[in-house]
């Protein structure tokens, strides 16, 4: 697996878990906003981690740390990404799968083989509106897809949100008419970041959301969360 980047202890990752964050390298997408831009394409700045090094890594920490976060990147891109997470569960530790839910067959393999304890999946926009905020060509079927496997709740799991100057409130209803009845929906707060060196700048925009469309949301998902700062007007 391309593994560029560990980050050896988390306690945001996974909700109420200490947690290593493995980064894969590679993603499907061109987001504007992502702070991980440099795993988006292969860069001679990237160096990647030897995977003998991050079991040896994750050998050592049993019984300190509680979980093992794979993100990205795209790590369903990753064909040995099931192999890895093998591993990890064998040696005793809660797994967990960032992803943008464009690959719903290996998704759903690895609910199946019961390797995934929590799954992060990353809602960009309204599926019409997919090409503008993520700047590539999405097949939102592949989404949707992912989306009714997670809706089957064969594993704990959210759908997030960041929500960027590029999405409204109105989006934010079709966002959940597309995932209504979902375990949980996570809006995150936007923080600028450099489209070149994929840098946060230290801006970040509070914004003001109608509490007519927050109750829309409370009633389309069982549960609704914040992360960031936002404003209810």
């Amino acid at each position: 697996m391309k593994i560029a980047g560990l980050q050896k202890n988390s306690l945001i990752d996974y909700p109420g878990n200490l947690s290593v964050v493995v980064f894969t390298q590679g993603c499907n997408m061109n987001c504007g906003y992502c702070h991980n831009r440099c795993l988006i394409g292969v860069s001679p700045k990237n160096h990647l981690l030897e995977q003998d090094s991050v079991i040896d890594f994750l050998k050592k920490r049993r019984g300190l740390l509680d979980s093992v976060v794979v993100s990205g990147g795209e790590p369903t891109l990753q064909k040995d990404l099931r192999e890895f997470l093998e591993t990890a569960k064998s040696m005793g530790y809660k797994t967990k799968l960032d992803t943008n839910g464009t690959n719903p067959e290996c998704l759903y393999l690895l609910i199946k083989n019961k390797l995934l304890d929590y799954v992060a999946m990353d809602i960009k926009a309204p599926l019409c509106k997919y090409q503008k905020v993520c700047c590539t060509q999405v097949d939102t079927q592949k989404l949707s897809e992912s989306i009714n496997i997670l809706k089957m709740n064969m594993v704990e799991y959210e759908f997030r949100t960041t929500y960027t100057p590029e999405l409204c409130d109105e989006d934010l209803m079709d966002i959940s008419k597309t995932i209504k009845g979902a375990q949980r929906y996570v809006l995150q707060q936007y923080k600028e970041v450099d489209s070149i060196e994929g840098k946060y700048t230290g801006y970040v925009e509070r914004r003001n959301i109608l509490k007519n469309i927050i109750n829309e949301l409370i009633n389309s998902v069982n549960a609704l969360q914040f992360r960031g700062d936002f404003g209810f007007i």
